[in-house]
């Protein structure tokens, strides 16, 4: 079953189309890939999932929710989730104030209560504390718990951000390029992490990358973007083959890079 869908969905800036009425489906529990060349459309395609932009036209569907106008906010209380090309992390806040960051929007204890630390508060930020250090066990940084975030080594810092993400409880995870920056021993341990989470939080997951061994390694179909526009869409076999794929992109080099 679909969990989410994109039906037609374009966005422009100015004369410029970013997105030109991409139809997407993302089945539930999937690992699939988004890729395509730089400027092809890709992060776009993130920003009007999660309401950062809004579409100019055509509809998004959530567990068959229209989400089309939905806002960040909005997105994230539903169960979307997202890390970006450049790391976001608050570097002078500890690795579990972090995590502990994306649990609060749960609490239900009003601002008096936090203020004057109220028991109904101070049970509540318990537990939250409770949970990101759990988070913080499952991807392996419990022992860096009181570090600060900008201390820690780049992937590391990808992992801090992901589990940022699984603190808001997603059914959707979005990576926007991962093994960016990392080297290939990095980028091997990565693609094993991005399983185990898949598997051990019940996640759908849509990742863009450049790095084909990335992709070609762990995701289980994949769309391509070219200009805006979907040009292919299959498992990984099927797009190293595909000429329009090899042609568009494949064919200038990135793959080599795996």
């Amino acid at each position: 079953m679909a969990i989410l869908k994109l039906d037609g969905v374009t966005k422009r800036f100015g004369g410029l189309i970013a997105v030109n009425n991409v139809s997407l489906e993302l089945e539930e529990g999937e690992l699939s890939g988004l890729i395509g060349p730089n400027g092809a459309g890709k992060t776009t395609i993130f920003n009007v999932i999660t309401g950062v932009y809004p579409v100019d036209s055509g509809k998004i569907l959530f567990m068959n929710q229209d989400i089309t106008r939905k806002r960040p906010h909005e997105t994230a209380a539903l169960g979307i989730a997202r890390t970006f090309q450049n790391i976001k992390l608050f570097g002078k806040m500890s690795v579990l104030d972090n995590v502990r960051v994306a649990c609060h929007y749960r609490l239900r204890a009003s601002v008096f209560s936090a203020v004057f630390s109220l028991p109904n508060y101070v049970k509540q930020d318990e537990e939250l504390t409770r949970e990101s250090l759990r988070l913080l066990e499952a991807v392996g940084l419990y022992k860096l718990k009181n570090d600060r975030a900008s201390s820690l080594p780049y992937g590391h810092q990808r992992k801090l951000e992901i589990a940022r993400a699984l603190a808001t409880k997603p059914k959707i995870l979005l990576l926007d390029e991962p093994a960016a920056g990392m080297n290939p021993e990095e980028t091997s341990e990565l693609m094993k992490f991005i399983r185990r989470i898949r598997d051990e939080f019940n996640l759908t997951i849509l990742l863009i990358e450049h790095d084909m061994k990335v992709v070609m390694g762990i995701c289980e179909r994949i769309t391509v973007l070219d200009h805006g526009c979907v040009i292919a869409r299959g498992s990984p076999g099927e797009i190293q083959s595909n000429p329009e794929v090899i042609k568009a992109y494949l064919g200038s080099g990135a793959y080599a890079r795996s």
